[in-house]
């Protein structure tokens, strides 16, 4: 489809439907606005500031145990 078509088909579809229903549309639309604007950011360098956040723990659990305690929490 050339650009511009898709645009005056939700407005033709969008005018059919009461106002109520037309809120909802821009609500989803923002909705999908705020999810993709956020995929298509540069991703963020991964930080590793969480890194011995868990070491009060260490005489009380092995890695393993850990592990399995998180897999629980999910």
């Amino acid at each position: 489809m050339v650009k511009g078509m898709y645009e005056k088909e939700i407005e033709g579809k969008i005018r059919e439907l009461p106002d109520d229903l037309r809120r909802e549309v821009l609500n989803y639309v923002e909705f999908l606005l705020t999810k993709y604007k956020n995929k298509e950011a540069p991703t963020k360098k991964f930080k590793f500031d969480w890194e011995g956040g868990l070491s009060e723990l260490k005489g009380e659990f092995t890695s393993v145990e850990l592990q399995h305690k998180a897999s629980e929490w999910r």
